[in-house]
């Protein structure tokens, strides 16, 4: 994991470092929207709904639609003088008991780890925390904005960590609009709710559960990628299970380059060499070098005639 932010714990005297990481992440199924009949992908334009323009990344500010319907125009220096916060710090503000929370304000949850100064007074809170049964609430700057927090203990297979999760502000909390009204219940009806409880008793075990629709998801995409249903799009980064060849991959793709660039893709023909040639080049070289050896040869028998006649 990748620490996504670093700070310390201060609760009375006491310093805490820590990492921050990020506890939770997501494995639902995402689609996205193609071309029924080649697969292409759906590409979306940033259109003005005033005058039908397309608008560029850099002409796109904020704006704030007041309940009347009006548009504010935010800029980057009215954005500047809002305030915020880059504090490194995660506050306790009190000690509260666990079961005073309403879980509906819990919003993300992250693992801290003490820095290897801090292991101390970590393991310190983690042990308060756990004897009190309370959680700690505290304020924290994350993504320059200060939200309020809760420090809890959990168990993992690496043993007892504290996690930090962001709450949402009571205001974020939605009434129901609707009350059930049931008219009266019998005894007789509550006995048998009660005895089917009892029944349906158990401990919470989170691994008894699965998630049957990605499963499902992609047992159905592995079907039709081996029955042959796919889609082979000019985006594809992938074949259809056949070997690639390289060299042929590398070829296609300097043709394509040159054809974009309005060359001609076909490569030249280069001439072809005549392997003779060099071996003739170098006969007619030695040859010399033969008459040479011949002559000399030549003046060596001769020498050695007139030598025999001298003597006789």
């Amino acid at each position: 994991m990748r620490a996504i932010w670093k700070g310390a714990v201060s609760f009375g005297l006491v310093s805490v470092p820590v990492k921050l990481y990020a506890a939770t992440e997501s494995h639902d199924v995402s689609f996205r929207q193609v071309h029924a009949k080649d697969g292409g992908r759906i590409k979306y334009q940033r259109i003005c709904s005033l005058d039908g323009e397309e608008v560029a990344y850099a002409d796109i500010a904020k704006g704030y639609e007041t309940e009347d319907g009006e548009m504010v125009i935010l800029t980057d220096d009215d954005m500047a003088e809002l305030p915020s916060a880059s504090s490194r710090e995660i506050a306790v503000e009190k000690f509260v008991p666990s079961d005073q929370i309403d879980p509906m304000l819990f919003e993300k949850s992250y693992y801290l780890e003490p820095e290897k100064s801090g292991a101390k007074p970590y393991a310190l809170l983690r042990q308060a925390l756990q004897d009190a049964d309370r959680m700690a609430v505290v304020t924290v700057a994350l993504r320059q904005r200060t939200t309020v927090a809760v420090l809890r203990v959990r168990s993992t297979e690496a043993g007892d960590v504290i996690v930090l999760q962001t709450m949402m502000w009571p205001d974020e909390i939605r009434t129901p609009d609707f009350s059930v009204e049931a008219g009266e219940v019998k005894d007789s009806e509550v006995t048998m709710a009660h005895m089917l409880v009892e029944t349906l008793a158990g401990d919470f075990d989170p691994t008894e559960f699965e998630d049957d629709y990605a499963g499902a998801v992609e047992a159905l995409v592995k079907s039709k990628v081996e029955g042959g249903e796919v889609k082979l799009t000019p985006t594809t980064t992938k074949s259809s299970g056949e070997v690639v060849d390289l060299l042929a991959a590398l070829q296609k793709s300097v043709a394509a380059a040159k054809e974009a660039r309005g060359e001609d893709p076909a490569p030249k023909a280069e001439p072809k060499q005549d392997r003779k040639s060099p071996a003739k080049k170098n006969a007619a070289k030695k040859a010399p070098a033969k008459k040479t050896t011949a002559k000399k040869t030549a003046a060596k028998k001769s020498a050695a005639k007139k030598a025999t006649k001298k003597a006789s």
